[in-house]
C-alpha cells in the first residue's frame, strides 16, 4: 500500500512553478504540485505515515517548498483533490520496486550471481540508489574483510551506519588495538556530511561487488572439517597428519572445526543430553557407548551421557552395554557418527547450542 501511495503521489507531482491557493482570494483549479502538497498535508494532519522519502530528492524538495507557499484550501477543493488521488491510487494495478537495488532484491535467486554483481557495479558507477541499504543487510562475514582493510576513519563511518547488533559483532572481531581506535574514531564522525557518507558507502559497495562470486557457501576450513567429521578415525588422523606437514596453521583451524564423539563433554551443555538421547535409537547408543568405553579419550563422553540422563535409563543402558560384548570397528564408527550427526541436526534446527569457548 505504501509503495502504491508513493507512485500515485509521484504521478501528480511534476516539478513546476505554482501559485499558492488562498493568496489574493482567487479561486481556481489547483496544479498537480499543489494537489500533492494538499494530500501530504492532509495525511500529516491525520497522523498517517507518508513514504515521501521514496520519491527522488528533487521531488521531495519541490513538494516541501510548495507546502511552505500554500495557505488555505476550501473544503470543496480538498474533497475534489482527495477523490482524484484515491482514483489514481485505485488504478494502480502493479507496482515495481523502482531502482536497480530494488529490482535486484526482487530478482534474488532468479538471476545468476555474476549478472547481479555486474548490475550492482553499473548502478554504483552511475551513482544510483543508496549503497547503505544493501550494506546493512549483508552478513558480517562479507563485511569483515573490507572493514579490516579500510582505514580507521572509514571503519568508524561504516560501524556508525550499520545496525547496532551487527556493528557490535564486527567490532568484537577486529584486533584489539584497531577496535579501540575505531571506537574512538566513531566519536569524531559527528561532523561528517551526508554526501561523504554516501561516497564512502559507494566505495565499500564497489569493493564488495568486485569480489568474485563464491562457488561454496562455507569456507575451506568448514568444508574440510565437515568431511572429516563423518570420516573414520583412522582417515581423520591420517589427513590431519598430512595437513600438519603441508600447512600447520590450516591444520589447526580444521581441528577446531572438527566435532567428534570425544568433543561432546566440552561442547554440549548437560541439559541438552536428554534431547539427544531421545533422537538416537537405543541400540545405536549402546553400540557407541560400548565401543567408546574402551578408549580413554572417548570414555569420558560415555560417563557424560550417563550422568546427565535419568538414572533408570542410565542403568538400563549400562546393563545393555555389559550384554553387548565386543563391537566391530565399523559398527562403532557408524554408531558414533549417528550420535554426532544427530547433535549437528539439533544445532542446525536451533534445538541446542554448542559451546564454542574452546575455539
Amino acid at each position: 500500500m505504501a509503495d502504491n501511495f508513493g507512485k500515485a503521489l509521484a504521478r501528480i507531482t511534476p516539478v513546476q512553478r505554482a501559485i499558492s491557493l488562498g493568496s489574493g482570494g482567487e479561486r481556481r483549479q489547483p496544479t498537480a504540485r499543489e494537489k500533492a502538497a494538499i494530500i501530504v498535508r492532509l495525511m500529516l494532519a491525520e497522523g498517517g505515515s507518508i513514504p515521501v522519502a521514496s520519491l527522488p530528492e528533487h521531488m521531495q524538495a519541490s513538494l516541501t517548498e510548495q507546502i511552505g507557499l500554500m495557505r488555505l484550501v476550501d473544503r470543496n477543493t480538498l474533497a475534489q483533490v482527495v477523490e482524484e488521488f484515491m482514483t489514481e491510487l485505485e488504478e494502480v494495478g502493479l507496482s515495481f520496486p523502482g531502482g536497480i537495488d530494488g529490482a535486484l532484491t526482487m530478482m534474488d535467486g532468479h538471476i545468476s550471481p555474476n549478472a547481479a554483481s555486474r548490475l550492482r557495479r553499473l548502478a554504483g558507477a552511475a551513482g544510483k540508489g543508496d549503497p547503505w541499504e544493501r550494506l546493512m543487510v549483508l552478513p558480517a562475514e562479507r563485511i569483515l574483510p573490507v572493514l579490516e582493510a579500510e582505514s580507521v576513519e572509514v571503519a568508524a563511518v561504516m560501524l556508525s551506519k550499520l545496525p547496532v547488533p551487527k556493528a557490535a559483532e564486527l567490532l568484537g572481531r577486529l584486533p584489539g588495538d584497531k577496535a579501540r581506535r575505531v571506537a574512538y574514531a566513531v566519536s569524531l564522525t559527528g561532523q561528517v556530511d551526508p554526501e561523504t557518507v554516501r561516497r564512502i558507502g559507494q566505495s565499500l559497495a564497489s569493493q564488495l561487488d568486485a569480489q568474485p562470486a563464491r562457488a561454496f557457501d562455507a569456507g575451506p576450513v568448514e568444508r574440510v572439517g565437515a568431511i572429516l567429521n563423518v570420516s573414520t578415525a583412522a582417515t581423520r588422523d591420517d589427513v590431519l597428519t598430512g595437513l600438519d606437514a603441508e600447512d600447520s596453521d590450516f591444520a589447526e583451524q580444521v581441528r577446531k572445526a572438527i566435532f567428534t564423539f570425544a568433543h561432546i563433554p566440552t561442547r554440549i551443555m548437560p541439559r541438552d543430553i536428554p534431547k539427544i538421547v531421545r533422537m538416537v535409537e537405543a541400540t545405536m547408543l549402546v553400540t557407541a557407548f560400548t565401543a567408546a568405553q574402551a578408549h580413554p579419550k572417548q570414555a569420558a563422553t560415555v560417563e557424560f551421557f550417563l550422568a546427565n540422563m535419568s538414572q533408570r535409563m542410565a542403568q538400563t543402558i549400562r546393563e545393555d552395554m555389559a550384554a553387548r560384548g565386543k563391537v566391530k570397528e565399523k559398527d562403532a564408527e557408524e554408531a558414533m557418527t549417528t550420535v554426532v550427526n544427530t547433535i549437528r541436526q539439533l544445532e542446525g534446527a536451533g534445538e541446542i547450542v554448542m559451546n564454542r569457548d574452546e575455539d
